[in-house]
């Protein structure tokens, strides 16, 4: 009887490691088939956020892209900012931000500035926020994003109303708003750390 047991066990234990081995194989043929397309699409959207956030420009702010460290303490996001030139002068500098206090998680934010501070504009790439209320962050729901555009956040507080801010918030989706605008913020402090003379051509 302890022998039954026992090659039971062993055939499904087997039969436990074939499963998770084939499942593995499987994981990994589809992300090598993906991983490629996935990063395209990526970019390709990378580069529409840039042309909606910042001034018409003729270099390449993606080759010339730098990253600095998120100011959350051990967090393994970096911020990404994009020099926008033309002509070689510096026309903008676009930053992609993040913030982790969505309803839904992490999303993140391409915000534009130009070079006194000033927003150019700003748009989501990417959230998990409630449709029909929080999901109104992205433009093609709302205007939610367009009140940025135009503000220094040096005079303009980007915080909601409610929190004694400037920002008006979406109907009954505070929580986004407030990311929404934690985001912006967390740009505009790297935005501020800049030395805006090492991107503009001498």
């Amino acid at each position: 009887m302890a022998s039954k047991v026992k090659s039971t066990l062993f055939s499904m234990t087997l039969t436990l490691l074939i499963v998770t081995a084939v499942a593995a194989g499987l994981l990994a043929i589809v992300y090598k088939y993906t991983k490629e397309p996935i990063k395209e699409a990526d970019l390709k959207k990378q580069k529409l956020a840039l042309r909606q956030v910042l001034p018409e420009f003729d270099n390449n702010p993606i080759a010339e892209s730098d990253t600095i460290p998120s100011d959350i303490q051990g967090s393994s996001f970096d911020l990404v900012v994009f020099p926008a030139k033309k002509d070689g002068k510096l026309v903008g500098i676009a930053i992609k931000t993040f913030t982790t206090k969505g309803f839904g998680g992490r999303f993140d934010v391409m915000v534009g500035f130009l070079p006194d501070g000033t927003i150019y504009n700003s748009m989501v790439l990417n959230h998990q926020e409630t449709p029909g209320l929080g999901d109104k962050i992205d433009p093609e729901k709302s205007d939610f994003s367009r009140q940025f555009a135009g503000k220094n956040p040096a005079t303009f507080r980007l915080k909601v109303k409610k929190d004694g801010g400037d920002v008006d918030a979406i109907t009954a989706a505070t929580i986004s708003s407030r990311a929404y605008c934690d985001a912006l913020q967390r740009a505009y402090n790297a935005f501020k750390s800049l030395d805006l003379a090492k991107y503009t051509e001498n």
